[in-house]
């Protein structure tokens, strides 16, 4: 039995989709935060293969959909297209995660497209992590 250390791998979108079966919402924030942090580390060419294979179902909805616009919004600030995936997800009512009248306010006016237009209205701020 070896005591050395695993090899590092970043988390990707499929596997933080896993980590938020079951979790409350405060601790899928920060395993969102932690993707965003990991995915920031990565090399740009790298980055790409951390989105590809599609998440399953967290279980709600909102999450699922939350996963794709992240996923299409990280793809279009490296310049590259989204996974086909993504396609397939969108809410029939809007989602505000953040549902204070400023946060609301904040996140009509500025949430990012690959958000919006799935109906997740989230501040870009909420984001800044990576």
């Amino acid at each position: 039995m070896s005591n050395r250390p695993s090899k590092y791998e970043p988390m990707t979108m499929a596997h933080l989709g896993l980590l938020l079966v079951g979790a409350d919402d405060t601790r899928r924030w920060r395993l969102v935060a932690e993707f965003l942090e990991e995915y920031g580390w990565e090399a740009s060419e790298h980055r790409a293969d951390l989105l590809i294979q599609e998440p399953a179902s967290t279980g709600d909805d909102q999450w699922d959909v939350f996963l794709a616009a992240l996923t299409e919004h990280l793809a279009a600030r490296d310049g590259r297209g989204a996974p086909a995936w993504v396609e397939t997800r969108s809410l029939r009512r809007f989602w505000f995660p953040f549902n204070t009248r400023a946060a609301r306010v904040d996140a009509v006016v500025h949430a990012p497209a690959a958000f919006r237009r799935r109906g997740v209205f989230i501040s870009p701020e909420e984001l800044k992590v990576a």
